[in-house]
């Protein structure tokens, strides 16, 4: 069930709709690493779905699997009930919600747009605005995981918008997720995944850092892993990306790019807020760093490459070429 750990959050008058496979048509926007696992889900629960991607190659699996075709986000409006959109940037996030061809100029009254995508609180706000104007109830649900917790579908939804509306929308949500909070009004999802990442960023540093001491120190890595893997230093990165950087695999499940847009915009609030977090500038400059390195569409567990290169190795040390150099 839905976490309700925000009351009283921002109503919006639009008819909560009874949402269900095979009388509820949704729409997906956005089938890259995750979108297309994400939409394969709910395609596999059953319900009718029409997609857009910016590259239509990416959606060819869904379309094989019985998802529909639409050319423009106003046109995938135009056949939905609900549209989920999952795209890269804010710019992406207003062109294909605000722009003149997209979801908004599409939907009818009573219909729904969740946003999945890590954005700014303020467009989230913007967009619900505007889509109460027409009549339309609007999400905002970015999601933590990558790319593993999208095939597995154990994402963690961080929800914000009107409560009710989030409520109806739980038939879908336990496709995806497996822990699913309602944190408030407009924006408020989008608040919650940028304190997400700001604890991600510092986890980052810390394991990266840790390899190339194990390494330096002559230690089996792998060993080294199952010793602090149990222990209070345990985590979903050292779990999950720790052994890709050990196999050299430094194929993205979160865009490098991604990450440090998500960390500018944490900072942007931050300083909205007047907060001083040195730690997530520190990470905001090291992951620059590798993006200089040509590693932006690597995963985020590339900064390794660019803590490495600061104490003068090539990871891995044994001479095998770095994936995208």
């Amino acid at each position: 069930m839905l976490e309700d750990l925000a009351p009283g959050a921002q109503e919006v008058m639009v008819a909560v709709i009874d949402i269900a496979p095979g009388a509820t048509r949704l729409g997906w926007i956005g089938t890259g690493v995750m979108g297309g696992s994400m939409c394969g889900h709910l395609l596999a629960r059953g319900f009718a779905l029409t997609v857009h991607s910016r590259t239509r190659s990416k959606a060819e699996p869904l379309l094989e699997r019985g998802a529909r075709w639409a050319d423009t986000p106003q046109a995938v409006a135009a056949q939905s009930d609900v549209v989920f959109t999952l795209v890269g940037f804010p710019r992406d996030v207003r062109q294909v919600i605000l722009g003149p061809a997209g979801v908004l100029a599409g939907a009818r009254p009573g219909s729904i747009v969740v946003d999945m995508t890590t954005s700014a609180p303020a467009l989230a706000v913007e967009i619900a605005q505007r889509a109460a104007e027409q009549g339309v109830a609007s999400i905002d649900a970015p999601v933590s995981g990558g790319d593993i917790g999208a095939r597995e579908a154990r994402l963690a939804i961080m929800i914000g918008g009107p409560r009710d509306i989030a409520e109806s929308l739980q038939p879908c949500w336990e496709a995806l997720g497996r822990s699913i909070v309602y944190h408030g009004g407009p924006g408020a999802g989008q608040h919650a995944k940028l304190v997400n990442q700001t604890l991600i960023a510092g986890t980052m540093i810390g394991l990266c850092e840790a390899l190339l001491y194990a390494h330096r120190a002559g230690l089996d890595a792998t060993a080294v892993l199952a010793s602090v893997s149990s222990g209070a230093a345990a985590s979903w990165s050292l779990a999950h990306l720790a052994p890709r950087i050990l196999a050299n695999d430094f194929a993205p499940g979160f865009f490098v790019e991604h990450f440090l847009k998500d960390i500018g915009l944490a900072l942007a609030e931050a300083n909205r807020m007047g907060l001083a977090l040195p730690g997530l500038a520190l990470a905001q400059q090291l992951y620059q760093a590798v993006l200089a390195h040509g590693h932006g569409r690597s995963g985020t567990h590339a900064l390794q490459l660019a803590l490495a290169s600061l104490s003068g190795l090539d990871w891995p040390s044994r001479g095998a070429p770095c994936p995208g150099r």
